[in-house]
């Protein structure tokens, strides 16, 4: 979106399962492999992602949420959110714990020993629980969600075309249709 569009994007923390104790919990898969495909799981294979079945733990994201808000300060935040993403949903990984998440980081160009130290001293504790605070006063309930120029949540997995209309909504064109550049 903010290749095409000149418009400020951030991830809003939420939690996957509030319920979910900060060790993690035991879950049952939720899809056989014979089942069709979900909507989000034909939505992501139409963009080239892919959500593996067979899940058999859930994770308390708070550590990653945390480790997010850390990434949001380097130029590697998009990495590790794609890194995050892949390892819980295609890798099937419990993104719970410090060693996984600084792994995760390290392979998405993060500083493995300050991440480390950020999550085991709670530094982003406080920010990803006022996050999720103003997540819930905000009406979040899904994850992903955009959240476009501080205004605006796009829930959920959408069509790219929700966020054209948008952008449109906005008064906001597309960088290439921004007009012509000044050759003079």
């Amino acid at each position: 979106m903010q290749r095409e569009y000149d418009v400020e994007v951030r991830w809003a923390p939420y939690f996957l399962d509030p319920t979910t104790p900060p060790e993690g919990k035991p879950r049952k898969p939720q899809t056989r492999p014979e089942d069709p495909p979900t909507r989000i799981e034909a939505m992501g294979q139409e963009l080239g992602l892919r959500f593996s079945r067979g899940r058999t733990w859930t994770s308390n994201s708070h550590l990653a949420l945390e480790a997010a808000e850390f990434a949001a300060e380097t130029p590697h935040a998009e990495a590790f959110h794609r890194a995050m993403f892949k390892a819980y949903f295609d890798d099937l990984e419990d993104i719970g714990t410090i060693d996984n998440i600084v792994r995760i980081g390290e392979a998405a160009g993060l500083d493995g020993t300050a991440l480390r130290q950020a999550l085991e001293t709670g530094e982003y504790r406080q920010q990803v629980d006022d996050g999720i605070q103003w997540a819930r006063e905000a009406g979040v309930t899904g994850v992903p969600t955009f959240i476009i120029a501080d205004r605006w949540a796009v829930v959920g997995a959408q069509d790219y075309s929700v966020f054209e209309s948008l952008m449109k909504k906005l008064g906001r064109e597309p960088k290439a249709a921004a007009g012509p550049e000044s050759g003079t």
